[in-house]
């Protein structure tokens, strides 16, 4: 029954999101794509987060889980803040992520990653980051700066830690997700500061919510 239940909340998440992505790519006028878009995506999210309470069901109590199924939580929050192109709301919606993958590298931290590979996948995303910030930071304004470079370092511990999880106990699929969130961001990166467009989205999107998906299946699996 779980497993069925869970399948039915990732389907929510899989179709709301071939929705999503046709509502982006279409031409409808502002007035009508802009509620559809908040409806599919909320959808999409809200999908996510049901898989991850169901699969929160089998481990009971579990502070592993826990983290897991917050990560979520924040991330649809982060979701729904981001609906919006104020710059304010783009702050709250980065805040949330942020956390949400503090939740995600403690939960990581937490099922004893290899140290050696957690430093080395470290160090290797930090070259990588330093890439990143010199293509992206002369895009971003001044005062958010700080907080995108934050944004980064975050999401880079959250993978290194992911990386070590799958050294240690063979789950590769941990840090497949984790690398597809970590490329998604860069979609959502260069679609708000860089060249917005709808190519942004449609390789961003199905590579956000596979990860969330996989975190969600992994809520059940935490040791």
């Amino acid at each position: 029954m779980g497993n069925a239940v869970f399948c039915d909340f990732s389907g929510l998440t899989l179709v709301s999101l071939a929705a999503l992505l046709w509502v982006e790519r279409s031409s409808l006028e502002s007035s009508r794509r802009l509620p559809l878009r908040a409806v599919c995506k909320t959808l999409a999210s809200v999908g996510f987060v049901a898989a991850g309470g169901v699969a929160a069901r089998a481990t009971p109590a579990d502070p592993i889980a826990l983290a897991m199924l917050i990560g979520l939580s924040l991330s649809l929050l982060g979701d729904l803040f981001l609906l919006s192109s104020s710059r304010r709301a783009f702050l709250f919606g980065l805040f949330s992520f942020f956390v949400a993958h503090g939740a995600y590298a403690f939960a990581f931290y937490q099922r004893r990653p290899s140290p050696k590979i957690t430093a080395l996948a470290f160090c290797a995303l930090l070259l990588l980051d330093v890439g990143i910030s010199r293509w992206l930071l002369p895009h971003v304004p001044k005062k958010m700066r700080v907080p995108v470079i934050s944004y980064i370092a975050i999401i880079s511990i959250m993978v290194a830690l992911a990386a070590g999880v799958a050294s240690e106990h063979g789950s590769i699929g941990l840090v497949g997700a984790a690398i597809a969130f970590y490329l998604s961001d860069l979609s959502v990166a260069r679609d708000r500061f860089v060249a917005p467009g709808f190519v942004n989205k449609a390789w961003g999107l199905p590579l956000y919510y596979f990860a969330q998906l996989f975190f969600a299946w992994s809520v059940s699996r935490p040791a």
